[in-house]
């Protein structure tokens, strides 16, 4: 799991970036007239308002448990991921593409590249830092070193990081596309080139979109750990001397990135006590989160060693 502090470290990070450079590549397509600077524009200022989102989302989902969330917010964090998703598609995305297709309809001669050329090196800068945060706060999560980067990547359950790598990893290639495209646009005098550029940056935002869209769905139907993770369960549950073996698969349910809900259905030895299943019960929850600490709320039924007799704990 990602340390929180380097989750927001990230968002704030990106947060930072992308409003000083949303208002440099602003000043500079009113100044050049560049389609693809003006998408480029729009992606940073989407990125500003999609990092407000996620640390209000995790503020959120911060709260304490009540009468009428007994869970806690936990999967706020998912919900405003979501939104972020949407907002990426369709503002990001959806306006890049507008305006590179308006720019290639009706071109405007080029004026002097040197504001594109100056605010895109400035922007790289920035958001390659962003983005090094980013990928600092993914690869602080168990196992992500060996793992490797995409894998982590996929089966990250924080908003708060997945969305930031694959925004800032989005906004450093849509600087690439429209740097390209300037250049070529100039070079050749073809004013249309920096409209394609900017209709590939809206293309990039959208498969951006897609994949968080399918991420964070996944989350808030109730995606489960992984099997790795199960086999684990299963190997504590069963290594401990009261129990006989598991009644079934363990049930999981992600709650938020660091909130995991376990429900464990035990069978125990025969002959053993009432006592001594209620004491195996307490071992198997400190041994449980020693090994897992987001797994918070366990719950565990036991199955005594008669048929007929059955305790719920």
């Amino acid at each position: 799991m990602a340390n929180p502090n380097s989750s927001k470290a990230a968002l704030y990070g990106g947060l930072l970036a992308n409003v000083g450079i949303a208002v440099s590549k602003f000043v500079a397509a009113y100044f050049t007239r560049s389609s693809a600077m003006l998408s480029e524009g729009i992606h940073s200022l989407v990125d500003s308002g999609n990092a407000i989102l996620l640390l209000y989302g995790m503020g959120r989902s911060q709260r304490p448990a009540d009468a009428r969330h007994p869970f806690g917010h936990s999967k706020e964090l998912y919900f405003w991921g979501l939104i972020v998703a949407v907002l990426i598609f369709s503002i990001g995305g959806g306006m890049s593409f507008y305006e590179g297709i308006k720019h290639i309809e009706h071109p405007e001669p080029l004026t002097d590249p040197l504001w594109n050329y100056l605010v895109l090196g400035i922007s790289i800068g920035f958001e390659g830092w962003a983005l090094y945060l980013a990928v600092k706060a993914l690869y602080q999560m168990p196992g992500a070193r060996e793992a490797g980067f995409w894998t982590t990547l996929r089966s990250s359950r924080d908003p708060a990081v997945f969305a930031s790598v694959l925004e800032n990893l989005a906004a450093v290639v849509g600087l690439a596309v429209a740097l390209l495209g300037v250049y070529f646009g100039h070079l050749l005098n073809n004013p249309f080139l920096d409209g394609a550029a900017s209709i590939v940056i809206g293309v990039i935002l959208m498969l951006v979109a897609v994949f968080l869209v399918a991420r964070t769905r996944a989350l808030l139907v109730g995606e489960g750990v992984d099997e790795q993770t199960l086999a684990t369960l299963a190997r504590i549950t069963e290594q401990d001397p009261a129990v006989e073996a598991q009644a079934r698969t363990p049930l999981t349910m992600y709650l938020g990135p660091d909130d995991v809900i376990l429900a464990l259905d035990v069978k125990f030895r025969r002959g053993i006590s009432a006592g001594e299943v209620e004491q195996a019960i307490d071992r198997l929850q400190d041994r449980i989160r020693a090994e897992y600490p987001e797994f918070r709320r366990i719950f565990i039924e036991a199955h005594s060693v008669s048929a007929r007799e059955r305790a719920t704990v």
